[in-house]
């Protein structure tokens, strides 16, 4: 696992800034989740910490090295740091199985035989042992959703980035999801949620973050934001975000 360190991160899409000098601190083994309106900024964050947007500005650290600098290989950076998305993005003509050893063989060059005992182990853990050689229109969302996620574990990341990974779901499919993310935590993956599950990021989190404008608005413990939040645009948004 690692420490992920954000300094100062500027994104901006032509006269947009979307992310505004983010500074962030996300200790091994912690679980972050970013909060707020769409349009604060979140999915932008996570974006540019797995380098799939340049940032303008600032430096984004992984256990101290400035992965942002240009020239790096990304490839090798997203090794180290998963992302899940709120679309599964899961190749239809691939089985579960087939989709989740793609990247380990792709980027790192690993046989079919070294990759698939890992992978098969993977599914097991996440309850989807029955699920491998099922085709993605043959899943459930929350099925699909979960072996996205084991997609992304297949390449060992230090880091797992989780954007909105719910809100495509029906409600009663959310909760096996966010089971997986409770069950890597009690592992120790040093996780960063964008979500819209307020009361998951009041039970689950180590620290909870209030984006606004692109902004870390506030910032703390999930007791401290959620009962005694300092800022009125934190109090505003959780008033809404908790009805």
């Amino acid at each position: 696992m690692a420490k992920l360190e954000l300094r100062g991160v500027v994104k901006r899409f032509g006269d947009v800034t979307v992310c505004d000098g983010i500074d962030l601190d996300v200790e091994e083994g912690q679980m972050v989740c970013l909060i707020g309106a769409s349009g604060g900024g979140k999915s932008t964050l996570l974006r540019c910490i797995n380098l799939l947007e340049p940032i303008e500005d600032g430096a984004i650290l992984l256990d101290g090295e400035d992965v942002s600098v240009p020239g790096l290989d990304p490839q090798r950076v997203r090794s180290r740091i998963g992302m899940v998305f709120q679309s599964f993005n899961l190749f239809p003509h691939m089985t579960a199985l087939e989709n989740a050893m793609l990247a380990p063989r792709r980027v790192k060059g690993k046989s079919r035989e070294e990759v698939r005992p890992e992978v098969e182990a993977l599914f097991t853990r996440f309850g989807l042992a029955d699920r491998m050689d099922k085709y993605p229109d043959q899943l459930s969302g929350g099925q699909q959703q979960r072996v996205a996620i084991v997609r992304a574990l297949a390449m060992k990341p230090d880091v797992m980035l989780f954007d909105e990974i719910t809100s495509a779901l029906d409600p009663q499919l959310v909760g096996e999801v966010l089971d997986v993310l409770l069950q890597l935590k009690a592992e120790g993956m040093t996780m960063v949620l964008a979500t819209h599950e307020m009361e998951f990021a009041r039970q689950a989190a180590d620290k909870v973050c209030f984006l606004k404008d692109g902004k870390i608005i506030e910032e703390g413990p999930p007791s401290e934001i959620f009962n005694a939040p300092k800022r009125a645009e934190t109090r505003a948004f959780l008033e809404r975000a908790l009805k």
